[in-house]
C-alpha cells in the first residue's frame, strides 16, 4: 500500500507538460493503432499485398520516421524551441489518416504511411527532449514511464473500439478507418492548447550547436553504447503488423484480428509507468536482460504457436518486453547526453533503431514468403539471444552501477 501511495505522489507530482504530452500521445495513438490494427489485413486481404510488401511498407514508413526524427531533433536544438516542431508532426499524423480509408491500391498506402510517419519523425525527438527538460532529473525515469503509459492507454483503446466498430459496420473496414480520423485532431489541438515549453539556459556563453553534424561529434562514447544497444534491440523486434498477421495465420477472424493489439498494448501500458520508475531506482541491466529474455520467450510461443490464444500469449509477452525497454531506452539516452544536445541525440538513436527495423521488417517478411511463419519468429528469437549476450557483456566490463 505504501509503494502504490508513493507512486501516485510521484505522479502528481510531475509537470503539467508531461500530461499533457502523454494525452496528446493517447489521442494520436487511438487514431493510429485502431488503423493499424486492421491495416495489415487490409493490404493482404482487399489490396492483394504479399508479406514481403507488407514488410518493405511498415518498415521503410518507421524508417522514413528514423531519419526525419535526426533532423528534427538537431532542428530543435540549434534553434531552442520543441513545441512548433512537435505541433507540426502531429498535424502531419492527423492530415495522413484519411488516406488509408480512400486507399485503391498499397501505393496509397505507402503515401499515407508516408506522411504519417514524417509526422512522427519530426515530432519524436522533440517530444523526448522536452520530457527530459520538462522533468525533474530525479524523476525523468517517471516521466518517460508515465507518457509512454499514457501512450499505450491509447494505443490499447484504438484496436479495442476497432472490434466493435467492426460489427457496427458489417465487416466494413474502410468505414472503420474514416472513424479514426477524430481522435488525431483532438490530439493535435490538446498539445496546442497544454503544453508549454520552460525557459532555457544558452550553454558555452550563448551558443547554440550547428545544425546536425557538429553537435553529433560531441557526443559521448557511453551514448554510443546505448544506441548500439537500441539497435540491436530492435533488429530482433519486427514490425507488429507480424502479430496480427500470425494471429490471422492461426484461424482468428478479420474482426477479431485486432485483438492482437489490444492485448499487446494492455500489458505495455500497464508494465510502462512501473517499469519506467524502477528504472530511477534499481540496476538498469537488470531490467534490459527480463525484456530480452520475455522477448525471447514471446518469439519462441509465437513461432509454435498453432491456435489463437497461444498467439495471443505471445503477444502478451512481447508487450510486457516493450515495457520494461522502451522507456529505459530513452531515459539511458537522456542521462548519457549533455543538455544541449538532448535533441540531436535522441533523432541519432531513433534513426539508427529506424533502419534497424526496416531491415527486421524486410527479412521477416521474406522468411514468412520464403520459410514460413515460425521462421520468422525463430530469428527474432535468436537476434534476441544476441543482443541479451551483448548486454551481458557490457555488464561484466563495466563498472557497478550504484
Amino acid at each position: 500500500m505504501a509503494k502504490m501511495t508513493l507512486r501516485a505522489a510521484r505522479r502528481r507530482a510531475l509537470p503539467a507538460a508531461i500530461w499533457a504530452l502523454g494525452f496528446g500521445s493517447l489521442f494520436m495513438d487511438i487514431s493510429s493503432e485502431l488503423i493499424h490494427s486492421l491495416l495489415p489485413v487490409f493490404m493482404v486481404s482487399s489490396l492483394g499485398a504479399s508479406m514481403v510488401v507488407v514488410g518493405v511498407v511498415e518498415g521503410a514508413a518507421e524508417a522514413t520516421a528514423a531519419f526525419v526524427k535526426l533532423f528534427s531533433g538537431a532542428l530543435s536544438d540549434r534553434f531552442g524551441r520543441r513545441k512548433p516542431l512537435l505541433i507540426l508532426g502531429y498535424a502531419l499524423g492527423a492530415a495522413s489518416k484519411p488516406v488509408f480509408p480512400l486507399a485503391g491500391s498499397v501505393a496509397w498506402v505507402f503515401a499515407g504511411r508516408f506522411v504519417d510517419r514524417v509526422g512522427k519523425g519530426i515530432r519524436g525527438a522533440p517530444r523526448d527532449a522536452l520530457v527530459a527538460e520538462v522533468a525533474p532529473a530525479t524523476m525523468r525515469g517517471a516521466a518517460y514511464g508515465l507518457r509512454q503509459a499514457l501512450d499505450s492507454v491509447g494505443s490499447l483503446a484504438g484496436p479495442l473500439l476497432a472490434v466493435p466498430l467492426m460489427v457496427w459496420f458489417l465487416g466494413d473496414i474502410r468505414s472503420v478507418l474514416w472513424v479514426a480520423t477524430f481522435p488525431a485532431v483532438v490530439s493535435v489541438l490538446v498539445l496546442i492548447a497544454y503544453v508549454r515549453e520552460p525557459e532555457r539556459v544558452e550553454v558555452g556563453g550563448g551558443t547554440r550547436p550547428r545544425l546536425m553534424f557538429a553537435g553529433v561529434g560531441r557526443l559521448p562514447v557511453r551514448y554510443w553504447i546505448v544506441v548500439l544497444l537500441g539497435a540491436v534491440f530492435t533488429l530482433a523486434r519486427f514490425s507488429e503488423a507480424f502479430l496480427v498477421l500470425r494471429a490471422r495465420d492461426t484461424g482468428m477472424p478479420d474482426g477479431r484480428v485486432p485483438l492482437v493489439l489490444v492485448v499487446m498494448n494492455l500489458f505495455y501500458a500497464a508494465g510502462a509507468y512501473p517499469a519506467g520508475s524502477a528504472a530511477d531506482r534499481i540496476n538498469r541491466r537488470v531490467l534490459l536482460l527480463g525484456g530480452l529474455a520475455l522477448l525471447v520467450a514471446s518469439n519462441l510461443v509465437l513461432a509454435g504457436a498453432t491456435h489463437s490464444p497461444t498467439v495471443l500469449f505471445g503477444v502478451a509477452l512481447w508487450g510486457l518486453h516493450m515495457a520494461l525497454t522502451q522507456g529505459l531506452l530513452a531515459k539511458l539516452v537522456s542521462d548519457a547526453t549533455p543538455g544541449e544536445l538532448l535533441g540531436t541525440a535522441f533523432g541519432v538513436f531513433h534513426l539508427v533503431s529506424g533502419a534497424m527495423l526496416l531491415a527486421a521488417s524486410v527479412v521477416a517478411g521474406a522468411l514468412w514468403t520464403t520459410k514460413g511463419a515460425a521462421a520468422t519468429f525463430l530469428a527474432g528469437a535468436a537476434f534476441a539471444a544476441i543482443a541479451a549476450i551483448g548486454v551481458w557483456g557490457v555488464a561484466r566490463r563495466s563498472a557497478p552501477e550504484p
